[in-house]
């Protein structure tokens, strides 16, 4: 949950203490307080009944709509970073062998290894890590640049919301797709300058 008021570090007893910030307030600030929803990182200062005051008030949420609300607490599961649906665009598929390096020779023998031998030697398909992705535009490997624009263009504009009158299920198809562009955008970009491929951020 949001932060409230705490108490001062342990380690900060050594410094000349704080004043409380409360107007006509003369006793020490201990307590530490967030300014505001926006900067949680930055304090004020107040004593114990003004601090007790402060978190009596203090209301994270407050100005917020019910959606606001609502995407906030989904992102506070995941840190505020941004996650993929369990088993949907490669959720679901193998580690590239690519992503596994075994310089010594350690995994030769082992079944793993074995198993991330085998793509070598067959023909080659859509990297696994794209087959999800190739899936939900409906692509086949390999792609060029202009047809998986096009394609992203056309499906975009099929699952917009104002297309669909705010429809929830095509509101998250069109999440799909843009996850699904943007993994196939970053693999083709990255080939195109001989780098390493990474999952986009």
């Amino acid at each position: 949950m949001a932060r409230r008021a705490v108490r001062r570090d342990a380690g900060e007893t050594s410094f000349p203490p704080r004043p409380c910030e409360a107007p006509g307030c003369g006793d020490a600030g201990e307590y530490r307080a967030p300014k505001s929803r926006q900067s949680l990182n930055q304090y004020q200062w107040f004593c114990l009944p003004h601090v007790r005051e402060f978190n009596s008030t203090w209301d994270y949420y407050k100005g917020m709509s019910e959606a606001e609300i609502e995407a906030n607490l989904r992102n506070d599961l995941t840190g505020q970073r941004p996650t993929w649906p369990l088993g949907r665009l490669g959720g679901s598929s193998r580690f590239s062998e690519e992503w596994v390096r075994d310089p010594l020779g350690m995994l030769r023998d082992t079944p793993l290894h074995q198993t991330r031998a085998k793509p070598r030697e067959q023909k080659a398909g859509p990297p696994p890590e794209l087959r999800a992705a190739l899936d939900v535009l409906g692509l086949e490997w390999p792609v060029e640049p202009p047809t998986l624009r096009s394609r992203y263009r056309e499906l975009a504009k099929k699952f917009h919301p104002d297309a669909n009158g705010g429809d929830r299920e095509a509101e998250e198809k069109l999440k799909d797709v843009n996850r699904a562009y943007s993994l196939v955008r970053h693999r083709l970009a990255a080939s195109a300058s001989g780098r390493p491929a990474e999952a986009p951020a």
